[in-house]
């Protein structure tokens, strides 16, 4: 809050942060093209929300977990964040191939493809780069295990470190 005087010598308070210290509420979303088009122009890990409309956790998720302040910051900085609905009826496109959605099993075969096959929701999958397979994290991630997995990717510890050690050596610091 900023504390401004007018001509006529009255004080006026106004909303008006410094630009420092506004926290940004909510991640920006790509599509799934536009993150395959963006790892062409700068490598990063793209970080995939699995969802449904129906998932209860998922709502949660949004609203707990990325919208943390911290959370929004770190994933901008060092990935690609994707979300997709794992029922989506719309073709989706990765690595050249074309995934569809399943009437018969009532999901996309992408996220068939993304958790192979061990669906559960929400489900958290990080995409190194085109040469890994998928790393999906099912479940519902609270602030400082998100933290964990974003830093073990992010930071480059991801096949370097094995992740019992990595996580057994880890501190959060996010709340």
């Amino acid at each position: 809050m900023q504390l401004q005087e007018n001509t006529s010598t009255r004080v006026v308070i106004t909303n008006a942060q410094p630009h420092s210290n506004v926290h940004k509420e909510t991640l920006t979303w790509l599509s799934l093209e536009e993150a395959a088009a963006k790892m062409k122009e700068k490598k990063k890990p793209v970080l995939i929300d699995l969802y449904t409309d129906w998932c209860g956790w998922c709502k949660v998720m949004d609203k707990k977990t990325y919208s943390n302040p911290d959370v929004i910051k770190y994933i901008e900085n060092n990935f690609y964040p994707v979300k997709i609905d794992a029922e989506t009826k719309n073709s989706l496109s990765w690595k050249d191939k074309l995934y569809s959605y399943n009437a018969q099993y009532k999901i996309n075969s992408f996220a068939l493809y993304l958790t192979n096959g061990q669906l559960s929701f929400p489900t958290t999958i990080i995409l190194v780069d085109d040469d890994t397979a998928p790393q999906a994290i099912p479940g519902y991630l609270k602030v400082p295990d998100m933290e964990l997995i974003l830093r073990y990717f992010g930071d480059g510890h991801f096949g370097k470190t094995p992740f019992e050690h990595y996580r057994d050596a880890f501190s959060a610091t996010w709340k």
